[in-house]
């Protein structure tokens, strides 16, 4: 994979793309044009990219707090598959886990819904990856807006993330 840099080709950087610039990490920017009627923002990108499903990665922030206090976390599964919420909160030592709140999770991150990264998040959150993203030379998450997937080593996003590798889609 040659190194990315930020260049007009896929518009100005973002957080996450200057993280991986700043590490020296081999990626592929991968723009795509944006649907915003599009319900399922991996999907999209999966098949505007023709990858396959299992390679392109969403990133979903988690909340594990009980009531009245938020403990969020961020969870990277493949778009072709669902998160169990069982086993993320299980990833994380917590009872139980919820989706969060979407202005909880873009104060959080500092992306918006749909364009979440893993990568340069605003206040970085203890991070899961399903073990499946090791079963591929390289994977896609989301390059920090819609429209534009970053194309990496699972390995890379592992450390740079300093993610757990556990089981984290539904069966």
């Amino acid at each position: 994979m040659a190194k990315g840099k930020s260049t007009a080709l896929h518009g100005p950087a973002t957080p996450a793309t200057a993280v991986l610039d700043a590490a020296g990490v081999s990626y592929v920017a991968r723009p795509y044009a944006h649907d915003p009627s599009s319900s399922s923002y991996g999907l999209e990108a999966a098949e505007a990219l023709g990858v396959e499903p299992e390679r392109v990665f969403k990133t979903l922030v988690i909340d594990l707090g009980g009531e009245g206090s938020a403990k969020l976390c961020v969870a990277v599964v493949p778009v072709s598959g669902s998160l169990d919420l069982k086993a993320a909160a299980a990833a994380f030592g917590a009872k139980k886990a919820a989706m969060a709140d979407r202005g909880a999770a873009e104060r959080r991150t500092g992306y918006v819904l749909g364009g979440i990264s893993p990568l340069g998040q605003r206040q970085p959150s203890p991070t899961a990856i399903d073990a499946s993203a090791l079963e591929h030379e390289s994977i896609l998450v989301s390059g920090g807006r819609r429209g534009f997937d970053i194309e990496l080593s699972p390995a890379d996003l592992v450390r740079l993330t300093k993610a757990s590798v556990v089981r984290l889609r539904s069966a």
